[in-house]
């Protein structure tokens, strides 16, 4: 008897603890809960202000220096602004300029001046021997590269040497007026004394943005060579650090993007597809200076860990999400194989 009135008196004790504190929170009003985040809006107009908003989230987070142009395109085939962050500010474009020297290449393709299957020797001394791509790798050289082949090295790997090739077949003088020709006057290349040579040069977001969307609205280049630079520039085996980096397989051959960086700058520029392969949403986003963490530690990395490429990872997501349950009034689509694996043989 003794025991359960020990545990009887437990009991109340444990109640009477409890009592008040149910009574207290019940007496207090109720915080209001937050409606779970639209990531996946059903109409344009909430797509483009859930990208606008995480565009400022993830850009004050990463701090840096911003300069961005995104637009969708909405089922009615109206383009509109989701952001326009100093699109005027006339940057160094890095290696996102090798889609405006590809352009230039291609268009000498298509007036019958020079030909995809036409080659350049990999000679020796036009081996860049630092930095990226493919052909400094090889080792030995002597090779006869087609041009397809190094348009496709150049976009896929942002391959340096494959700038020089490029040279071989389009003067840097030249390929500068075949872009002012085309509405260009900011992307542009910087010459050199060698004439066949360049380093890649400036651009503003507005500009690189126009490129992608006269691009994909078959007004830059022909038919073929515009599926040439779309296919180069979805595929899986391309850049995927940044915009594309939180997707799947099915996911980044959807977008077809080209990235650069240099020193701070890190940026990127492409072109997100909708599920009948029409251009849905295009950007520019360019980044540099001082960003969040150790400026030398930033400047050396140029990996997915930095804060620029962990923001732009972030946009990506969002940006796809975003539009994901809208389609494109656009009236061209660019479908591309599907990719299998295979296993040799």
């Amino acid at each position: 008897m003794a025991t359960i009135r020990r545990r009887a008196a437990f009991g109340l004790a444990a109640a009477a603890m409890l009592g008040p504190t149910v009574a207290s929170a019940s007496a207090e009003p109720a915080e209001p809960v937050e409606a779970p985040e639209d990531v996946t809006p059903p109409t344009a107009i909430r797509a483009r202000a859930r990208i606008a908003s995480v565009y400022r989230r993830e850009t004050r987070r990463a701090r840096g220096t911003w300069s961005a142009f995104v637009s969708i395109v909405d089922p009615d085939g109206r383009v509109i602004s989701a952001v326009e962050d100093n699109p005027d500010a006339v940057v160094e474009a890095q290696s996102v300029n090798k889609i405006a020297v590809a352009v230039a290449v291609l268009d000498k393709v298509d007036r019958g001046l020079i030909k995809l299957d036409q080659k350049v020797t990999l000679t020796p001394e036009i081996i860049i021997k630092d930095g990226d791509g493919i052909f400094r790798l090889h080792k030995v050289y002597g090779d006869q590269i087609t041009v397809g082949a190094v348009l496709s090295a150049l976009l896929l790997v942002s391959d340096d040497t494959a700038v020089r090739l490029c040279g071989l077949v389009c003067l840097a003088l030249e390929l500068n007026e075949i872009l002012r020709a085309k509405g260009f006057v900011h992307t542009q290349v910087t010459p050199v004394a060698n004439p066949n040579r360049f380093f890649l040069g400036k651009t503003t977001a507005r500009e690189t943005h126009s490129l992608l969307d006269q691009l994909v609205a078959g007004k830059l280049v022909s038919a073929s060579s515009t599926t040439f630079i779309l296919d180069v520039l979805r595929s899986k085996d391309g850049y995927i650090d940044g915009i594309r980096r939180n997707m799947s397989t099915a996911e980044r051959e959807s977008i077809a993007t080209k990235a650069g960086w240099y020193n701070s700058d890190r940026h990127e520029a492409g072109v997100i597809f909708d599920s009948a392969a029409k251009p849905m949403l295009t950007y520019a986003v360019f980044a540099g200076g001082a960003f969040t963490g150790d400026a030398a530690t930033n400047d050396a990395n140029f990996g997915g860990t930095h804060p620029a490429l962990e923001a732009r990872a972030r946009l990506g997501r969002a940006m796809l999400d975003a539009v994901s349950k809208l389609h494109s009034g656009s009236a061209r689509s660019y479908r591309m194989r599907a990719y299998r694996p295979v296993n040799g043989g």
